[in-house]
């Protein structure tokens, strides 16, 4: 990667939490009146996040997940409470236990063909839809495994903090269903476990960071494409 890229881009802090019921129950007590709601959560204060991760046939990005490895990438597709009129490319970068994410627009029909393998790049496509489809033929890349969950999401002006409850998190090994409505899913964690996220550039409030300790909590390494995969047994 040229050194002039990885100056431009600008990485965020991200710290996980696996936490139980009670846990997350007591921290957004304590933040909702800190923080407020993201701006696209509906009447319900959440939504669904659906999410179609893919890896090369080596399962480089799973394996990097697995050992840690201190600079890897992720590429994904992702949509909104089952919704296909609004589809995002993704693909989210670690370095130095900071994360960047880079992401574009599809169209469904551009969806269905990338999930597909069968995609012609256009000269007006975007660079990440190019490095997917690129990826695809030289690294043979392919959609693996559907991660669903239900996000509650908070956010805080300075340091440009979120924090997110992400509960029920699920995953599905049936890549065409990722376009359907209701689609099978198989739970990944224990019963009244979820996990808890926090994002921020260069620096996270004091004050904040206090109302969220609490006895127990400590941080992960937590993978939500890594652990659909192992537990589905993809």
């Amino acid at each position: 990667m040229p050194v002039n890229e990885i100056i431009e881009k600008k990485y965020r802090n991200e710290i996980k939490y696996l936490c139980s019921d009670m846990q997350l129950a007591l921290i957004e007590a304590r933040i909702k009146h800190i923080c407020h709601k993201d701006a696209h959560v509906g009447a319900s204060g959440q939504y669904a996040v659906r999410s179609v991760y893919f890896d090369d046939c080596d399962n480089s990005c799973f394996y990097d997940n697995i050992d840690g490895v201190n600079v890897r990438e992720k590429m994904r597709i992702r949509i909104y409470d089952g919704n296909m009129e609004y589809i995002t490319l993704e693909c989210k970068q670690k370095r130095n236990g900071k994360n960047h994410k880079d992401s574009c627009r599809l169209t469904r029909e551009q969806c269905d063909a990338i999930l597909k393998g069968t995609y012609t790049v256009k000269e007006e496509d975007a660079d990440l839809i190019k490095k997917l489809v690129a990826l695809q033929q030289m690294k043979l890349m392919r959609p693996k495994v559907i991660v669903q969950y239900d996000r509650t999401p908070y956010v805080y002006g300075p340091g440009n903090v979120r924090i997110t409850f992400d509960r029920n998190i699920s995953g599905c090994g049936n890549i065409d269903e990722f376009g359907n409505r209701d689609i099978p899913l198989k739970r990944v964690l224990t019963p009244g476990y979820h996990v808890l996220e926090v994002k921020y550039d260069e620096f996270f409030p004091e004050f904040i960071r206090r109302e969220m300790e609490l006895d127990g909590l400590q941080h992960t390494a937590f993978s939500k494409y890594a652990l659909c995969r192992k537990t589905i047994g993809l």
